[in-house]
């Protein structure tokens, strides 16, 4: 890969990883709220769909993880 194509690649890594780092953040913030949900509220429908959030934005940040190691591992 020439100079050109893998400064344009690193520019995409350097994106994907700052809106990874984003991402993650709003998991923390939803993780957080799922763990301090008083016992009484944690079997409600709201509850449960947060808990399966905090799957799915892990689980993105999985396939973004990898997305980042193939593209560093294309140049």
């Amino acid at each position: 890969m020439n100079r050109q194509r893998r400064a344009k690649l690193s520019a995409i890594i350097n994106a994907i990883t700052d809106l990874k780092d984003r991402l993650e953040e709003i998991k923390d913030d939803e993780e957080y709220a799922v763990d301090h949900t008083p016992e009484s509220l944690q079997e409600t429908d709201r509850y449960l769909h947060a808990e399966e959030a905090v799957d799915n934005l892990n689980d993105a940040l999985d396939f973004l993880s990898d997305a980042i190691d193939s593209m560093e591992g294309a140049m």
